[in-house]
């Protein structure tokens, strides 16, 4: 496992009982297997979630120091990444859809409950896992994105943009055009987000981030990326030239509120559910009221702030 080759990973590409293909990484310990180890291993597998604009090569530094560790580790291309599938449709990107995704696919590897990690709109699905499929999880860890609740009345994503001017960019996400724009000016997407840090503050709270992909002045981006190196940006660039899918989950707010609502999901995870929260103290994401709004949902959070570091930890803190 050579965070720098892709090709060095085992690669899986199955069928799930939703009826959808994924793509995924699935890495197997030498301690995972023969008899006395089957209670280890009933407790020992951590499913990856990876965010927006990622894959599962976002996780390759955490990969094989856990595989080390003795844990089984199962990272899928979310769907309309890589290679997975990719539905045309929005709504086919709802919370609800994508979790039952992630028990199915827990289903194939033969794994009942795992220890689930998320990072960005990872972090936001694997929040809604633990409320929609309780039963499956160990513990819960949730990278850059604080847990929301669920919303008790619908609030259009103009209206959280309002009250979380942080959240800005995501209009032109959810907007139309973004998905020819961004598929026409993919690298330059990339370097951008995964360029930004605390002193970019004006592309994503004042909602700069199509003049940013589109029109980029000479000194608002730099031609490399921290997070990147240029064959990384390629590899990258290579798993995702079709953006309609990424883009379609900002496009589920009212699916996603309607879902719930029917449901009558609970506001929190499992009282006995251990929930860990990890993030960088310039990640503009992870907001004061979002951190604090968690803390009283969740009373025994665990939580580590990294003082230096910004929205992509696995990379700014992977030692």
């Amino acid at each position: 496992m050579d965070p720098t080759d892709p090709a060095s990973f085992n690669h899986r590409t199955e069928l799930l009982s939703t009826g959808r293909t994924y793509h995924f990484v699935d890495h197997i310990p030498e301690s995972y297997s023969g008899p006395a180890a089957s209670a280890a291993n009933a407790a020992s597998t951590i499913l990856c979630v990876h965010g927006f604009p990622d894959i599962w090569y976002g996780w390759r530094y955490q990969i094989g120091p856990w595989v080390r560790a003795g844990y089984r580790v199962v990272v899928p291309d979310m769907l309309g990444y890589g290679g997975t599938d990719k539905p045309r449709a929005a709504e086919e990107y709802s919370t609800r859809r994508l979790c039952a995704d992630l028990a199915a696919l827990l289903d194939v590897v033969g794994v009942q409950k795992a220890i689930v990690i998320g990072h960005d709109w990872g972090s936001y699905i694997a929040g809604r896992f633990a409320l929609w499929h309780p039963d499956r999880l160990l513990a819960l860890a949730l990278f850059s994105i604080p847990y929301p609740p669920p919303l008790k009345q619908y609030i259009p994503l103009e209206g959280i943009v309002e009250r979380v001017p942080n959240y800005a960019y995501q209009l032109y996400f959810a907007s139309p055009e973004s998905t020819k724009e961004i598929e026409a000016n993919l690298e330059r997407f990339l370097r951008a987000i995964y360029g930004i840090e605390v002193h970019e503050k004006s592309i994503v709270l004042d909602g700069n981030m199509r003049e940013a992909v589109v029109n980029p002045g000479p000194t608002r981006l730099s031609k490399s990326s921290p997070i990147l190196t240029t064959e990384e940006l390629r590899y990258v660039s290579s798993q995702m030239s079709d953006m309609n899918g990424p883009l379609s989950y900002y496009r589920t707010t009212k699916v996603r509120f309607e879902e719930e609502q029917a449901a009558q999901l609970p506001d929190r995870p499992p009282a006995n559910l251990p929930v860990f929260h990890i993030w960088g103290a310039k990640d503009l994401a992870a907001t004061p009221s979002s951190l604090a709004k968690m803390r009283v949902l969740i009373p025994k959070l665990e939580e580590k702030e990294l003082k230096n570091e910004g929205h992509w930890i696995m990379v700014q803190a992977k030692d």
